[in-house]
């Protein structure tokens, strides 16, 4: 089990934001933490990591502290077994994917995993590629398998899939959910996608106000949105211009100022017409 308590004056697009949170995470669980710009998601996992230090907290992985600010302890990230996924992959642009890998490979560790990896995700063929010759999704791949060269405790993922469109988005979240359960892993997944939680997440929590929520389900918590709860990405407003292009349509929105504060350009937003 990972249990965590974690304290954070933080600092937001709306002013400073006092932060608190509390997360109990069962071994090969998937959790999705959901909630617009700014409301503590990439700092959570930040702090999970040893990246970001909480003002006050407790990390308890399988009976290990990795952090008790009241008595002192704070493992570094090199201590916790983690592997950590960015929206930015993060990938060594001088070596190829093999070597990517393998220097992610931990002294003493089974060299063998990293073949293994390297076909589960299908890049077999491009293993001596470097990442500048690569696509998006392929880079993510390796992004994906390169934090599971250290066979993690946890995996820590930061909206990954983003950047991607929606064919190759899918098609990584097919390869992901089975990385997920081929490892066993306990994955804490941050997305703005309520489609890619529900589609992915056992559990989710929704951060909004400097806390959780809301927490259970992700078809409960959806469903109950969609019965006139508001949804935790939910935005009513009027249409202002309609723009075709392709096969997709462009809505300009106008929305309330609170509710504004909340939302970036390319932010997924709920639409429920009257």
């Amino acid at each position: 089990m990972i249990r965590c308590q974690l304290q954070k004056r933080l600092q937001a697009a709306t002013g400073e934001l006092d932060f608190r949170i509390e997360l109990e995470v069962r071994p090969g669980q998937l959790l999705a933490i959901y909630g617009p710009s700014g409301a503590g998601k990439t700092s959570t996992l930040r702090m999970l990591a040893g990246l970001l230090r909480p003002d006050a907290g407790r990390i308890e992985v399988h009976e290990e502290v990795w952090l008790d600010t009241a008595a002192g302890v704070d493992w570094p990230p090199r201590q916790r077994n983690i592997g950590f996924v960015f929206q930015d992959y993060g990938l060594f642009p001088n070596m190829t994917v093999l070597e990517n890998l393998q220097f992610a490979l931990p002294s003493g560790g089974d060299a063998r995993i990293v073949g293994r990896l390297i076909e589960a995700v299908e890049l077999g063929n491009l293993r001596k590629q470097r990442p500048g010759l690569l696509s998006g999704g392929q880079q993510q791949r390796v992004a994906l398998a390169r934090a599971l060269v250290r066979q993690p405790r946890l995996l820590l993922l930061d909206e990954p899939l983003s950047a991607l469109d929606e064919e190759m988005r899918h098609k990584l979240q097919r390869h992901l959910l089975q990385l997920h359960r081929e490892f066993s892993l306990t994955t804490i997944l941050v997305s703005h996608s309520r489609e890619e939680v529900s589609r992915l997440a056992d559990r989710v929590v929704v951060l909004r106000d400097g806390g959780v929520s809301q927490s259970g389900a992700p078809g409960e918590i959806f469903e109950r949105a969609e019965g006139g709860t508001p949804s935790p990405d939910g935005h009513p407003g009027k249409i202002l211009a309609l723009e075709r292009r392709g096969t997709e349509t462009f809505l300009r929105v106008a929305v309330p100022t609170d509710r504004a504060n909340d939302l970036r350009a390319g932010d997924e937003i709920v639409w429920r017409p009257k």
